[in-house]
């Protein structure tokens, strides 16, 4: 089988819209995904296997906690973390969670909610990638309606007891840390962020096994049975609900230009394929008008998706930016890449199913990525909430 080498898309020279920085961390980033990711990420795929060993040289780079100030962090711009995240996921959506999570769901809300203390001890040795994180918000029961959460968080004394189950949880099992999103007894059970030492005892991490999706990626259910922490573990600027969705407000924003990355590896690889598939005269089939026309509308959603982003990001680091812009970006960019996906794998005819190329991991993960921190369908309905003012939940 021919082997691809990526070229880049960029219909409408988007780079001229970009600084010299942003540029550099895009391509940066660009590189270390040919060099580190697109030679094992196969292969991690078929043993279901999270390539941990990418961790450090990804914390070396800069990736973890990449917006924030200070704590050895590399206080990127919103657009610069974009272009990251869209790199990463070019080379493989668990590669992008994986630094997602650590980042917005994690470093994040410690940072934003957390006392000096609690960022000293844990933000340095994050951004290094000496320490792991997990974000525990979702349940068995409850993933688009996280108010109906039944994990309880009880004050004793100097401490909290937190009781509860958490599922579909990245990288849960190799957690040092996990930010359990619980109700407060003490609070009239209002939802509150708190810090859990994965080796207390009463906690217990099991990964999901059989997935289809994601599956260089870790995914666990945890369990907290009676398990203590001292007070000092919550997150004091936690206030309901609001509090978790203002960190996956965060991760949506990088899944929004990350799509984009698996996006592009689609529609590359597909060009690169037609242009070489010969079928009926010997002829390319990228002379064929369906084949032009599935790529010609790949390329025309890309190119909008990254303007989408691009402006999106503008608005971020204006303070500018509202959930709805975000729910937008998001929404429409999944939809986007996950159909980019389908049309490539049907280019590809069945070489679409096989690994030696892309396309069939990318869309396959993308059906993961349209469900979590937001489905399709209940972004479609933010979206409509606030362009009416009427909520239909």
């Amino acid at each position: 089988m021919p082997v691809f080498k990526f070229k880049g898309v960029d219909f409408v020279e988007l780079d001229s819209l970009l600084t010299d920085e942003e540029r550099l961390v895009r391509d940066t980033t660009r590189r270390f995904v040919e060099e580190n990711v697109v030679p094992i990420i196969e292969q991690c795929n078929r043993d279901a296997r999270f390539p941990r060993e990418l961790a450090k040289p990804m914390a070396d780079l800069g990736f973890f906690g990449a917006t924030l100030k200070g704590y050895g962090c590399a206080g990127m711009s919103a657009v610069e973390s974009g272009l990251v995240t869209q790199e990463l996921e070019r080379g493989d959506s668990g590669i992008r969670s994986f630094a997602s999570v650590q980042s917005s769901l994690v470093m994040y809300p410690i940072y934003t909610f957390g006392t000096d203390e609690q960022k000293n001890k844990w933000l340095p040795a994050m951004a290094k990638g000496e320490k792991m994180g997990c974000f525990g918000l979702t349940e068995p029961d409850f993933g688009s309606n996280p108010s109906g959460m039944r994990t309880r968080a009880k004050k004793v004394g100097n401490e909290y007891v937190l009781n509860g189950e958490k599922m579909w949880i990245t990288s849960g099992s190799i957690a040092d840390v996990a930010l359990i999103w619980a109700k407060s007894e003490e609070d009239n059970n209002r939802i509150r962020g708190f810090l859990v030492e994965t080796d207390r005892p009463g906690f217990k991490a099991d990964d999901i096994h059989g997935k289809w999706s994601l599956r260089a990626s870790i995914t666990s259910g945890l369990s907290l049975q009676d398990v203590h922490i001292p007070a000092e573990n919550l997150l004091p600027g936690t206030d309901g609900l609001k509090s978790p969705l203002a960190c996956l407000n965060q991760a949506r924003y990088g899944i929004g230009w990350g799509v984009i990355g698996a996006a592009m590896s689609c529609y590359d690889t597909a060009l690169q394929y037609a242009k070489v598939r010969k079928q009926f005269r010997d002829q390319p089939i990228a002379s064929h008008q369906l084949v032009q026309q599935k790529l010609a509308w790949m390329i025309t959603e890309i190119t909008k998706a990254q303007l989408l982003a691009l402006q999106v990001g503008r608005l971020k680091e204006a303070g500018k930016v509202g959930h709805q812009h975000i729910s937008m970006l998001k929404r429409n960019n999944v939809w986007m890449a996950l159909e980019c996906a389908r049309m490539a794998r049907d280019i590809l005819g069945g070489n679409g199913i096989a690994d030696d190329y892309p396309v069939i991991r990318h869309m396959m993960n993308l059906e993961t990525v349209k469900t979590y921190e937001g489905t399709h369908d209940i972004h479609t309905l933010v979206l409509g909430e606030y362009i009416t003012g009427i909520s239909a939940f």
